[in-house]
């Protein structure tokens, strides 16, 4: 699948699979921030994205950056939906104990697209019987 994207900022490398099969591209800070412990940030990447009808873009953390940091997407996965054309964003937020650093072209998060299912939510007055009703959070056991 051919993905149609703009370089907003020439300066920052080109999203690109590291390793043939990957499932995502790496995305680059267009500006530094600083994330103390808790603290959030809105990162630019310098790029904008014509996703497919029928597909999503999801803005996914970086496994290194959440290993090394504890650095992660606030909203992860972020998503870009197919008639979106502005910059992408990537909302990270510092879950560890150390403030962390980002500067202008380091690899902040991975862009993956997948397809979508259209949906048609129907409003009914009972939902039909399932093996695990209404059994939500922790209801499987540990």
């Amino acid at each position: 699948m051919q993905i149609s994207f703009k370089k907003l900022d020439t300066e920052l490398p080109t999203p690109r699979h590291a390793h043939e099969g990957d499932g995502g591209v790496d995305l680059y800070a267009r500006e530094p921030a600083s994330l103390a412990p808790g603290g959030r940030a809105k990162v630019s990447t310098g790029i904008a994205v014509a996703i497919p009808v029928g597909y999503a873009g999801l803005v996914v953390p970086r496994s290194g950056l959440a290993a090394r940091h504890g650095v992660g997407v606030t909203n992860g996965p972020g998503l870009i939906d197919a008639g979106y054309r502005g910059e992408v964003a990537v909302l990270l937020v510092n879950h560890g104990s150390e403030p962390v650093e980002i500067a202008r072209g380091d690899r902040v998060a991975q862009l993956m697209v997948v397809p979508v299912v259209v949906q048609e939510l129907i409003e009914v007055d009972e939902l039909p019987e399932s093996f695990r009703a209404a059994g939500g959070f922790g209801s499987t056991g540990r």
